[in-house]
């Protein structure tokens, strides 16, 4: 078997750790002993960029935020189905995040940060959304493993219900707020439903090809 290298470390404010390994031609990024995000598996998070961009229907240059990159997956789901008058805004607090899509990760990266849409942001996601008003057209939200602060304690603001309304403000009318999770988590979809959304659960696969393990997206726009 091919050991796993150790390639990078990351200091998340207020949080643990990251640790960026790589297998062979296969990278992940690791919390302590959870495995946050494997180059393998993409297919969940991809799903969470263009099931939300069919969501947005035939909207003239949409603005989307995306929360956090992660390995980009998701930005770059996002790219391949918005039109040229799309703009995506990423918020990565993190910033050996972008080095490492930069660098030893360049080649999944496949330029998707010099992409004329894009514009990142070195910002905690929660902080940006506070400060929006109507501004987005979708807000895609992948920071932690669930609607909980498993990064750091302090995204559990993001899921909590005065985080959920600083969402909903931020959106543009009929605006979808999309929130990925590793596992089903019926209290957020009640906390969702309370702060003024319709949900729509959706359980995903993991990898792309349809396989793995399932995970859940919950889509929701104010009522």
């Amino acid at each position: 078997m091919v050991p796993r290298e150790l390639i990078g470390t990351a200091q998340v404010p207020g949080g643990e750790p990251l640790r960026l390994f790589r297998r062979g031609g296969d990278f992940m990024i690791v919390l302590d002993r959870n495995e946050l995000m494997n180059s393998r598996m993409s297919g969940s998070e991809e799903a969470l960029a263009t099931m939300s961009c069919a969501r947005l229907k035939a909207r003239k240059a949409p603005h989307l935020l995306v929360g956090g990159y992660g390995m980009g997956f998701t930005l770059r789901a996002a790219l391949k189905v918005l039109a040229a008058d799309a703009r995506v805004t990423v918020a990565e607090l993190v910033p050996e995040i972008i080095a490492w899509a930069r660098g030893p990760m360049a080649e999944l990266t496949a330029g998707c940060l010099d992409d004329l849409r894009v514009d990142m942001v070195e910002r905690d996601v929660a902080e940006v959304i506070a400060a929006g008003r109507g501004q987005y057209d979708a807000i895609l939200l992948d920071v932690d493993n669930g609607p909980d602060g498993l990064v750091r304690a302090a995204n559990d603001r993001l899921y909590s219900a005065r985080g959920l309304a600083h969402a909903r403000d931020a959106l543009a009318p009929g605006g979808v707020l999309a929130v990925w999770s590793a596992a089903p988590d019926a209290a957020f979809g009640r906390r969702l439903a309370q702060a003024g959304f319709a949900v729509d659960e959706v359980t995903v696969r993991a990898r792309s090809n349809g396989k793995g393990a399932l995970h859940t997206i919950w889509f929701a726009v104010e009522r």
